[in-house]
Protein backbone atom coordinates (compact mmCIF):
# COMPACT_ATOMS: atom_id res chain seq x y z
CA UNK A 1 0.00 0.00 0.00
CA UNK A 2 1.12 3.59 -0.70
CA UNK A 3 2.70 4.96 2.48
CA UNK A 4 2.84 8.51 3.80
CA UNK A 5 0.32 11.34 4.07
CA UNK A 6 -2.00 12.10 1.16
CA UNK A 7 -3.39 15.33 -0.24
CA UNK A 8 -7.17 15.08 -0.46
CA UNK A 9 -9.76 17.55 -1.72
CA UNK A 10 -13.11 17.09 0.02
CA UNK A 11 -15.72 18.76 -2.20
CA UNK A 12 -18.92 19.79 -0.42
CA UNK A 13 -22.31 20.00 -2.15
CA UNK A 14 -23.26 23.28 -0.39
CA UNK A 15 -21.60 26.45 0.89
CA UNK A 16 -21.84 25.76 4.61
CA UNK A 17 -20.25 22.69 6.16
CA UNK A 18 -23.22 21.81 8.39
CA UNK A 19 -26.02 22.64 5.97
CA UNK A 20 -27.12 19.06 5.18
CA UNK A 21 -26.19 15.44 6.01
CA UNK A 22 -23.72 15.18 3.10
CA UNK A 23 -21.92 18.33 4.23
CA UNK A 24 -21.84 17.17 7.86
CA UNK A 25 -20.38 13.85 6.69
CA UNK A 26 -17.71 15.60 4.61
CA UNK A 27 -16.81 17.84 7.54
CA UNK A 28 -16.49 14.95 9.98
CA UNK A 29 -14.36 12.77 7.71
CA UNK A 30 -12.17 15.75 6.79
CA UNK A 31 -11.39 16.31 10.47
CA UNK A 32 -10.64 12.63 11.01
CA UNK A 33 -8.41 12.45 7.94
CA UNK A 34 -6.47 15.46 9.20
CA UNK A 35 -6.02 13.70 12.54
CA UNK A 36 -4.52 10.79 10.60
CA UNK A 37 -1.91 13.16 9.14
CA UNK A 38 -3.38 13.88 5.72
CA UNK A 39 -3.63 17.28 4.06
CA UNK A 40 -7.28 18.11 3.38
CA UNK A 41 -8.48 20.88 1.09
CA UNK A 42 -12.13 21.79 1.70
CA UNK A 43 -13.93 22.99 -1.42
CA UNK A 44 -17.51 24.25 -1.25
CA UNK A 45 -20.11 25.51 -3.70
CA UNK A 46 -19.15 29.06 -4.64
CA UNK A 47 -15.40 28.39 -4.46
CA UNK A 48 -13.24 28.67 -7.61
CA UNK A 49 -13.15 24.89 -8.09
CA UNK A 50 -11.12 24.76 -11.31
CA UNK A 51 -8.43 27.11 -10.00
CA UNK A 52 -8.14 25.35 -6.65
CA UNK A 53 -7.79 21.88 -8.16
CA UNK A 54 -5.30 23.08 -10.78
CA UNK A 55 -3.16 24.81 -8.15
CA UNK A 56 -3.23 21.96 -5.63
CA UNK A 57 -3.34 18.84 -7.89
CA UNK A 58 -4.36 16.63 -4.93
CA UNK A 59 -3.80 12.89 -4.89
CA UNK A 60 -7.53 12.31 -4.41
CA UNK A 61 -10.60 14.41 -5.21
CA UNK A 62 -13.49 13.20 -3.05
CA UNK A 63 -16.87 14.55 -4.17
CA UNK A 64 -20.15 14.29 -2.27
CA UNK A 65 -23.47 13.98 -4.15
CA UNK A 66 -21.90 15.20 -7.43
CA UNK A 67 -25.09 16.28 -9.16
CA UNK A 68 -25.13 19.52 -11.14
CA UNK A 69 -25.11 22.40 -10.52
CA UNK A 70 -22.69 22.14 -7.59
CA UNK A 71 -19.04 22.22 -6.62
CA UNK A 72 -18.82 18.39 -6.70
CA UNK A 73 -20.02 18.23 -10.32
CA UNK A 74 -17.61 21.04 -11.25
CA UNK A 75 -14.79 19.10 -9.56
CA UNK A 76 -15.47 16.04 -11.71
CA UNK A 77 -15.43 18.32 -14.75
CA UNK A 78 -11.99 19.75 -13.94
CA UNK A 79 -10.21 17.05 -11.94
CA UNK A 80 -7.12 15.30 -13.28
CA UNK A 81 -6.75 13.38 -10.01
CA UNK A 82 -8.19 10.05 -8.92
CA UNK A 83 -11.84 10.66 -8.03
CA UNK A 84 -13.89 9.12 -5.22
CA UNK A 85 -17.61 9.86 -4.93
CA UNK A 86 -19.87 9.39 -1.93
CA UNK A 87 -23.61 9.41 -2.53
CA UNK A 88 -25.83 10.17 0.46
CA UNK A 89 -29.40 11.07 -0.48
CA UNK A 90 -31.62 8.03 -1.34
CA UNK A 91 -34.21 10.18 -3.13
CA UNK A 92 -34.34 10.24 -6.90
CA UNK A 93 -33.17 13.42 -8.65
CA UNK A 94 -35.39 13.50 -11.72
CA UNK A 95 -33.23 16.00 -13.62
CA UNK A 96 -30.17 13.75 -13.29
CA UNK A 97 -31.86 10.37 -13.76
CA UNK A 98 -34.37 11.22 -16.48
CA UNK A 99 -33.62 14.47 -18.30
CA UNK A 100 -29.83 14.76 -18.28
CA UNK A 101 -28.80 11.16 -17.67
CA UNK A 102 -26.48 10.83 -20.75
CA UNK A 103 -24.53 13.91 -19.67
CA UNK A 104 -24.43 12.80 -16.03
CA UNK A 105 -23.12 9.39 -17.12
CA UNK A 106 -20.17 11.07 -18.87
CA UNK A 107 -19.11 12.88 -15.70
CA UNK A 108 -19.82 9.86 -13.50
CA UNK A 109 -17.52 7.97 -15.86
CA UNK A 110 -14.65 9.94 -14.30
CA UNK A 111 -15.31 8.41 -10.88
CA UNK A 112 -12.74 5.79 -9.90
CA UNK A 113 -14.47 4.52 -6.74
CA UNK A 114 -18.13 4.96 -5.75
CA UNK A 115 -19.34 4.80 -2.14
CA UNK A 116 -22.69 5.27 -0.42
CA UNK A 117 -23.77 5.94 3.14
CA UNK A 118 -27.06 4.00 2.90
CA UNK A 119 -28.06 0.74 1.21
CA UNK A 120 -31.17 2.47 -0.19
CA UNK A 121 -28.95 4.97 -1.99
CA UNK A 122 -27.01 2.15 -3.64
CA UNK A 123 -30.25 0.49 -4.79
CA UNK A 124 -31.48 3.75 -6.35
CA UNK A 125 -28.20 4.46 -8.13
CA UNK A 126 -27.91 0.91 -9.45
CA UNK A 127 -31.17 1.43 -11.36
CA UNK A 128 -29.95 4.50 -13.22
CA UNK A 129 -26.12 4.40 -13.07
CA UNK A 130 -25.08 0.74 -12.74
CA UNK A 131 -21.68 0.30 -11.08
CA UNK A 132 -20.09 -1.05 -7.93
CA UNK A 133 -21.00 0.97 -4.82
CA UNK A 134 -19.23 0.37 -1.49
CA UNK A 135 -21.25 0.94 1.68
CA UNK A 136 -19.40 3.05 4.26
CA UNK A 137 -19.96 2.34 7.94
CA UNK A 138 -21.68 -0.96 7.15
CA UNK A 139 -23.73 -2.34 10.01
CA UNK A 140 -24.65 1.04 11.49
CA UNK A 141 -28.37 1.40 12.17
CA UNK A 142 -30.21 4.54 11.04
CA UNK A 143 -30.09 7.10 13.79
CA UNK A 144 -26.87 5.81 15.34
CA UNK A 145 -23.97 8.26 15.54
CA UNK A 146 -21.40 7.22 12.92
CA UNK A 147 -17.98 6.03 14.00
CA UNK A 148 -16.12 8.73 12.12
CA UNK A 149 -12.69 7.31 12.87
CA UNK A 150 -13.69 3.95 11.38
CA UNK A 151 -15.24 5.58 8.30
CA UNK A 152 -12.12 7.71 7.78
CA UNK A 153 -10.04 4.52 7.95
CA UNK A 154 -12.30 2.89 5.32
CA UNK A 155 -11.88 5.89 3.04
CA UNK A 156 -8.14 5.97 3.52
CA UNK A 157 -7.97 2.31 2.48
CA UNK A 158 -10.00 3.14 -0.67
CA UNK A 159 -7.73 6.08 -1.49
CA UNK A 160 -4.57 4.00 -1.11
CA UNK A 161 -6.05 1.15 -3.13
CA UNK A 162 -6.65 3.52 -6.02
CA UNK A 163 -3.20 5.06 -5.78
CA UNK A 164 -1.65 1.59 -5.93
CA UNK A 165 -3.22 1.11 -9.36
CA UNK A 166 -1.22 3.95 -10.90
CA UNK A 167 1.66 2.93 -13.11
CA UNK A 168 5.23 3.48 -11.87
CA UNK A 169 6.32 6.98 -12.86
CA UNK A 170 9.87 6.22 -13.97
CA UNK A 171 9.63 3.02 -16.01
CA UNK A 172 12.99 1.33 -16.55
CA UNK A 173 15.76 3.94 -16.06
CA UNK A 174 18.47 1.61 -17.37
CA UNK A 175 16.70 1.11 -20.71
CA UNK A 176 15.87 4.82 -20.97
CA UNK A 177 19.52 5.71 -20.45
CA UNK A 178 20.55 3.21 -23.12
CA UNK A 179 18.31 4.71 -25.80
CA UNK A 180 18.76 8.35 -24.82
CA UNK A 181 21.73 8.81 -27.17
CA UNK A 182 19.96 7.23 -30.16
CA UNK A 183 18.71 9.42 -33.02
CA UNK A 184 15.16 10.71 -32.95
CA UNK A 185 12.62 9.24 -35.36
CA UNK A 186 8.93 9.89 -36.00
CA UNK A 187 6.36 7.13 -35.62
CA UNK A 188 2.68 6.63 -36.41
CA UNK A 189 1.12 3.90 -34.27
CA UNK A 190 -2.29 3.21 -35.82
CA UNK A 191 -3.05 2.49 -39.49
CA UNK A 192 -4.60 -0.07 -41.81
CA UNK A 193 -3.91 -1.81 -45.10
CA UNK A 194 -6.17 -3.67 -47.51
CA UNK A 195 -5.86 -6.69 -45.22
CA UNK A 196 -8.48 -4.90 -43.09
CA UNK A 197 -12.03 -5.29 -44.32
CA UNK A 198 -12.66 -1.53 -44.23
CA UNK A 199 -9.47 -0.33 -45.93
CA UNK A 200 -8.26 -0.31 -49.53
CA UNK A 201 -4.60 0.77 -49.18
CA UNK A 202 -2.15 -1.79 -50.61
CA UNK A 203 0.81 -2.65 -48.41
CA UNK A 204 3.42 -1.30 -50.83
CA UNK A 205 1.55 1.99 -51.18
CA UNK A 206 1.40 2.39 -47.42
CA UNK A 207 5.12 1.65 -46.96
CA UNK A 208 6.26 4.02 -49.70
CA UNK A 209 3.91 6.76 -48.48
CA UNK A 210 5.29 6.36 -44.96
CA UNK A 211 8.86 6.68 -46.29
CA UNK A 212 7.91 9.72 -48.34
CA UNK A 213 6.47 11.33 -45.19
CA UNK A 214 9.71 10.73 -43.33
CA UNK A 215 8.33 8.26 -40.80
CA UNK A 216 11.00 6.15 -39.17
CA UNK A 217 8.62 3.52 -37.81
CA UNK A 218 4.96 2.58 -38.19
CA UNK A 219 2.64 0.15 -36.47
CA UNK A 220 0.27 -1.61 -38.87
CA UNK A 221 -2.87 -2.47 -36.92
CA UNK A 222 -5.22 -4.25 -39.31
CA UNK A 223 -8.55 -5.40 -37.90
CA UNK A 224 -8.29 -8.99 -36.66
CA UNK A 225 -5.38 -9.76 -38.99
CA UNK A 226 -1.55 -9.59 -39.04
CA UNK A 227 -0.89 -10.75 -42.61
CA UNK A 228 -0.65 -7.20 -43.94
CA UNK A 229 1.75 -6.17 -41.20
CA UNK A 230 3.96 -9.21 -41.81
CA UNK A 231 4.05 -8.47 -45.54
CA UNK A 232 4.88 -4.82 -44.79
CA UNK A 233 7.68 -5.76 -42.40
CA UNK A 234 9.31 -7.93 -45.08
CA UNK A 235 9.14 -5.08 -47.61
CA UNK A 236 10.47 -2.58 -45.05
CA UNK A 237 13.43 -4.84 -44.26
CA UNK A 238 14.30 -4.91 -47.96
CA UNK A 239 14.18 -1.10 -48.14
CA UNK A 240 16.15 -0.76 -44.92
CA UNK A 241 15.09 2.72 -43.77
CA UNK A 242 11.77 2.22 -41.99
CA UNK A 243 10.66 -0.13 -39.22
CA UNK A 244 7.31 -1.91 -39.13
CA UNK A 245 5.79 -2.94 -35.83
CA UNK A 246 3.56 -5.94 -36.48
CA UNK A 247 0.28 -5.27 -34.69
CA UNK A 248 -3.40 -6.17 -34.72
CA UNK A 249 -6.55 -4.33 -33.68
CA UNK A 250 -8.53 -7.16 -32.09
CA UNK A 251 -12.30 -7.13 -31.56
CA UNK A 252 -13.02 -8.76 -28.22
CA UNK A 253 -16.24 -10.57 -27.38
CA UNK A 254 -18.04 -7.79 -25.51
CA UNK A 255 -15.45 -5.32 -24.30
CA UNK A 256 -14.44 -3.40 -27.40
CA UNK A 257 -11.18 -3.31 -29.33
CA UNK A 258 -7.60 -3.54 -28.14
CA UNK A 259 -4.35 -3.41 -30.12
CA UNK A 260 -1.45 -5.76 -29.58
CA UNK A 261 1.91 -4.30 -30.64
CA UNK A 262 4.96 -6.46 -31.51
CA UNK A 263 3.05 -9.59 -32.46
CA UNK A 264 4.04 -12.51 -34.66
CA UNK A 265 0.78 -14.43 -34.83
CA UNK A 266 -2.84 -13.54 -35.47
CA UNK A 267 -5.05 -13.31 -32.38
CA UNK A 268 -8.59 -14.54 -33.08
CA UNK A 269 -11.42 -12.09 -32.53
CA UNK A 270 -14.21 -12.88 -30.09
CA UNK A 271 -12.08 -13.70 -27.04
CA UNK A 272 -12.68 -11.91 -23.78
CA UNK A 273 -10.55 -8.86 -23.07
CA UNK A 274 -8.58 -10.84 -20.46
CA UNK A 275 -7.95 -13.68 -22.92
CA UNK A 276 -6.88 -11.25 -25.63
CA UNK A 277 -4.45 -9.48 -23.32
CA UNK A 278 -3.07 -12.83 -22.18
CA UNK A 279 -2.40 -13.75 -25.82
CA UNK A 280 -0.66 -10.42 -26.44
CA UNK A 281 1.55 -11.10 -23.41
CA UNK A 282 2.25 -14.66 -24.56
CA UNK A 283 3.71 -13.24 -27.76
CA UNK A 284 5.82 -10.71 -25.83
CA UNK A 285 3.72 -7.81 -27.07
CA UNK A 286 2.46 -4.53 -25.64
CA UNK A 287 -1.17 -3.66 -24.88
CA UNK A 288 -2.29 -0.48 -26.67
CA UNK A 289 -5.86 0.76 -26.13
CA UNK A 290 -7.12 2.78 -29.15
CA UNK A 291 -9.71 5.61 -29.11
CA UNK A 292 -10.70 4.55 -25.55
CA UNK A 293 -13.60 6.98 -24.99
CA UNK A 294 -14.97 7.32 -28.52
CA UNK A 295 -18.57 6.19 -28.19
CA UNK A 296 -18.83 5.88 -31.98
CA UNK A 297 -16.16 3.15 -32.01
CA UNK A 298 -16.21 -0.24 -30.34
CA UNK A 299 -14.46 0.65 -27.09
CA UNK A 300 -14.32 -0.77 -23.57
CA UNK A 301 -16.81 0.99 -21.31
CA UNK A 302 -15.37 2.78 -18.30
CA UNK A 303 -15.89 -0.15 -15.95
CA UNK A 304 -14.02 -2.51 -18.28
CA UNK A 305 -11.26 0.06 -18.73
CA UNK A 306 -10.87 0.26 -14.95
CA UNK A 307 -10.69 -3.54 -14.84
CA UNK A 308 -7.56 -3.56 -17.02
CA UNK A 309 -5.75 -0.40 -15.84
CA UNK A 310 -2.68 -2.32 -14.71
CA UNK A 311 -2.46 -4.16 -18.05
CA UNK A 312 -2.51 -1.12 -20.35
CA UNK A 313 0.97 -0.28 -21.64
CA UNK A 314 -0.04 2.62 -23.89
CA UNK A 315 -3.29 4.58 -24.07
CA UNK A 316 -4.17 6.39 -27.29
CA UNK A 317 -4.77 10.00 -26.24
CA UNK A 318 -5.17 11.46 -29.72
CA UNK A 319 -6.87 9.99 -32.76
CA UNK A 320 -7.86 12.39 -35.58
CA UNK A 321 -10.74 10.18 -36.67
CA UNK A 322 -12.51 10.70 -33.34
CA UNK A 323 -15.56 12.82 -34.10
CA UNK A 324 -15.62 14.83 -30.85
CA UNK A 325 -12.51 16.35 -29.29
CA UNK A 326 -13.95 15.65 -25.83
CA UNK A 327 -13.32 11.92 -26.42
CA UNK A 328 -9.60 12.58 -26.88
CA UNK A 329 -9.64 14.89 -23.84
CA UNK A 330 -11.11 12.10 -21.72
CA UNK A 331 -8.25 9.84 -22.80
CA UNK A 332 -5.68 12.49 -21.81
CA UNK A 333 -7.33 12.80 -18.41
CA UNK A 334 -7.41 9.02 -17.84
CA UNK A 335 -3.78 8.51 -18.89
CA UNK A 336 -2.62 11.35 -16.64
CA UNK A 337 -4.27 10.19 -13.46
CA UNK A 338 -3.16 6.56 -13.82
CA UNK A 339 0.26 7.57 -15.20
CA UNK A 340 -0.18 5.42 -18.32
CA UNK A 341 2.18 6.02 -21.24
CA UNK A 342 0.42 8.14 -23.87
CA UNK A 343 0.33 7.29 -27.56
CA UNK A 344 -1.29 8.55 -30.74
CA UNK A 345 -1.91 7.41 -34.27
CA UNK A 346 -3.54 8.57 -37.48
CA UNK A 347 -5.87 5.52 -37.60
CA UNK A 348 -5.42 5.97 -41.33
CA UNK A 349 -7.65 3.91 -43.60
CA UNK A 350 -6.44 5.84 -46.67
CA UNK A 351 -2.86 6.73 -47.52
CA UNK A 352 -3.71 10.45 -47.52
CA UNK A 353 -4.18 10.39 -43.73
CA UNK A 354 -0.90 8.61 -42.94
CA UNK A 355 1.36 10.49 -40.53
CA UNK A 356 -1.20 13.18 -39.73
CA UNK A 357 -0.44 12.33 -36.10
CA UNK A 358 3.03 11.22 -35.09
CA UNK A 359 5.37 10.92 -32.14
CA UNK A 360 9.03 11.86 -32.07
CA UNK A 361 10.92 9.27 -30.03
CA UNK A 362 14.40 7.81 -29.68
CA UNK A 363 15.11 4.91 -32.00
CA UNK A 364 14.40 1.52 -30.47
CA UNK A 365 14.85 -2.21 -30.82
CA UNK A 366 12.00 -4.34 -29.49
CA UNK A 367 9.04 -3.71 -27.20
CA UNK A 368 10.96 -2.88 -23.99
CA UNK A 369 12.97 -0.09 -25.63
CA UNK A 370 9.91 1.12 -27.52
CA UNK A 371 7.86 1.49 -24.32
CA UNK A 372 10.62 3.49 -22.63
CA UNK A 373 11.06 5.65 -25.74
CA UNK A 374 7.34 6.43 -25.67
CA UNK A 375 7.56 7.84 -22.12
CA UNK A 376 9.32 10.90 -23.52
CA UNK A 377 7.41 11.13 -26.80
CA UNK A 378 6.44 14.46 -28.32
CA UNK A 379 3.08 14.14 -30.06
CA UNK A 380 2.59 16.37 -33.08
CA UNK A 381 -0.37 16.76 -35.41
CA UNK A 382 -0.53 17.72 -39.06
CA UNK A 383 -3.93 19.01 -40.03
CA UNK A 384 -5.97 16.66 -42.21
CA UNK A 385 -9.63 17.35 -42.84
CA UNK A 386 -11.64 14.54 -41.22
CA UNK A 387 -14.47 14.80 -43.77
CA UNK A 388 -11.93 14.59 -46.60
CA UNK A 389 -10.19 11.42 -45.41
CA UNK A 390 -13.48 9.79 -44.38
CA UNK A 391 -14.91 10.51 -47.83
CA UNK A 392 -11.83 8.99 -49.45
CA UNK A 393 -12.24 5.90 -47.31
CA UNK A 394 -15.91 5.63 -48.35
CA UNK A 395 -15.12 6.06 -52.04
CA UNK A 396 -12.26 3.54 -51.97
CA UNK A 397 -14.08 0.80 -50.08
CA UNK A 398 -17.80 0.99 -50.88
CA UNK A 399 -19.03 -1.54 -53.40
CA UNK A 400 -15.71 -3.36 -53.69
CA UNK A 401 -14.89 -6.94 -52.73
CA UNK A 402 -13.78 -7.54 -49.19
CA UNK A 403 -10.08 -7.17 -48.44
CA UNK A 404 -7.45 -8.49 -48.92
CA UNK A 405 -8.46 -9.43 -52.50
CA UNK A 406 -9.32 -5.96 -53.80
CA UNK A 407 -6.71 -3.60 -55.22
CA UNK A 408 -6.86 0.03 -56.30
CA UNK A 409 -5.94 0.14 -60.01
CA UNK A 410 -2.43 1.52 -60.57
CA UNK A 411 -2.05 2.51 -56.91
CA UNK A 412 0.73 5.00 -56.19
CA UNK A 413 2.32 6.30 -52.98
CA UNK A 414 0.78 9.53 -51.74
CA UNK A 415 3.18 12.45 -51.69
CA UNK A 416 3.21 14.94 -48.90
CA UNK A 417 6.46 15.13 -46.96
CA UNK A 418 10.18 15.37 -47.48
CA UNK A 419 10.88 12.38 -49.74
CA UNK A 420 13.69 10.14 -48.59
CA UNK A 421 16.04 8.96 -51.33
CA UNK A 422 16.77 5.27 -51.39
CA UNK A 423 20.37 5.79 -50.38
CA UNK A 424 19.40 7.63 -47.18
CA UNK A 425 18.58 4.57 -45.08
CA UNK A 426 18.84 4.94 -41.30
CA UNK A 427 21.68 3.13 -39.72
CA UNK A 428 20.49 0.23 -37.64
CA UNK A 429 20.56 1.22 -33.95
CA UNK A 430 22.71 -0.77 -31.58
CA UNK A 431 21.68 -1.89 -28.12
Amino acid sequence: MTAGPLSIAQVFPVRRSGANPAARFATAVSEELERRGHEVLRVKTGDPVKRLLKAQRPDIVHVHDPFAPSAPSAALRHSYSLNVATFHDPRERVLATQVARPLVEIFFGRIDARTVTRPQTAELLQRFFPASYELLGEGRADGDEPDWAAIAAELEAIYRRLLERRHPPDGNPEVRERISKRPLIEVDLHMHTDHSGDCNTPVDVLIHTARDRNLGAIAITDHNEVSGALEARKLAEELGDIKVIVAEEVKTAEQGEVIGLFLEEKIPKGLTMAETIAEIRRQGGLVYVPHPFDRFHSVPDYEHLLDIVEEIDILEVFNPRVALTSFNEEAVRFAAKYRIVSGAGSDSHVAQGLGSVRQRIHDFDGPAEFLEAMRDADITRKHKNLVYVQTLKFLQTTGRPKAPKRRVPDAKPVRGGRPRRRGEGRRASKS
